[in-house]
């Protein structure tokens, strides 16, 4: 199993509107062979930003590489940037791989 995870720090007040683009995007993400699962998880509120991380779970890393070069993966994410005001600086992605 793999674990890819992008942490995003969220303007202050901006939460709903952070949380509204994931509610209401096309993800694909049920028609990707090897995706598990996935979850958007609110963490600390700062002065400064909010934390939050897109949780997504995999059958392995390759499928999960396979997926970020796929045209699915291309069409999700064209227009990320549109909501730039809504973000303190870009996403920071981790993966993981399951061990136990």
């Amino acid at each position: 199993m793999y674990i890819a995870m992008n942490r995003f720090k969220i303007v202050p007040g901006r939460e709903q509107d952070f949380e509204g683009i994931w509610r209401n995007r096309e993800t694909l993400l049920d028609e990707v062979p090897g995706f598990v699962a996935f979850n958007l998880v609110r963490g600390a509120k700062e002065e400064s930003h909010t934390l939050y991380a897109s949780h997504s779970t995999w059958k392995s890393r390759d499928f999960f590489v396979s997926w970020t070069k796929s045209d699915a993966f291309r069409k999700v994410h064209q227009g990320a940037g549109e909501h730039s005001d809504v973000y303190i600086e870009h996403p920071v992605f981790e993966g993981f791989e399951v061990v136990l």
